[in-house]
């Protein structure tokens, strides 16, 4: 989860490098929705590689993803604007929050009200091994899933995200073949669970789903 929502802070930085901040504005001007390939590696403090994994992601603003890992085991992770969905084939299990919820104190708020970067984030700028890197430092740690992070950007956009917890553990995800304001499928944001899988987690009753703002 914490990898989609840092995604979207590409989309409403105002206080970077100036060669970062011009990358940003590139990459998000006029967008929609967004799709591309990822793969992913976790790497422990002293440099192991833990897990690599890859798949495809898809986004729709003002809330809407789905982050779909092919390999080596599948499992999607779909926000249909009130729910996150968690389904993991193998464990026949899906874990289900209310999304309003997820969202506090994450950088996901900032795609609904970019004004919430600069109050949950120190942002800083700089240019380094050939890409414009936009660093990320949380406001308030103890409510964040990440100690620090940063989005390195090239002439084409977001090339890769990189992402330290407290415990020194550093997540890379690299991304390649991004599409700009796709035609999704119908149905590509919704999420209904499997016969027979266990559902876990909370639902939100009809009068506590927030409608989306036009």
């Amino acid at each position: 989860m914490r990898l989609i929502v840092i995604l979207m802070l590409a989309l409403a930085a105002p206080l970077a490098h100036a060669g970062a901040r011009e990358q940003l504005d590139a990459f998000g001007a006029g967008m929609t929705g967004m799709a591309a390939d990822f793969e992913q590696r976790v790497h422990a403090p002293d440099g192991e590689l833990l897990e690599s994994s890859s798949g495809k992601l898809k986004l729709r603003a003002p809330r809407q993803f789905r982050w779909e890992v092919v390999q080596p085991f599948p499992q999607v992770i779909v926000a249909d604007g009130t729910h996150v969905w968690i389904h993991d084939p193998d464990l026949e299990q899906v874990t289900v929050r209310i999304q309003s919820h997820e969202e506090q104190g994450s950088p996901l708020s900032v795609l609904v009200d970019p004004s919430e970067l600069e109050r949950q984030f120190e942002v800083s700028g700089h240019r380094a091994d050939g890409l414009d890197w936009l660093g990320l430092t949380p406001r308030k740690p103890e409510d964040s899933p990440f100690e620090s992070a940063r989005l390195g950007f090239d002439d084409s956009g977001l090339v890769v995200m990189e992402m330290s917890d407290g415990l020194g553990q550093r997540t890379e995800v690299r991304f390649s073949g991004w599409q700009r304001n796709p035609a999704f499928e119908a149905g590509t944001f919704d999420f209904t669970p499997p016969p027979g899988t266990e559902v876990v987690g909370e639902m939100a009753q009809a009068a506590e789903v927030m409608p989306l703002a036009d």
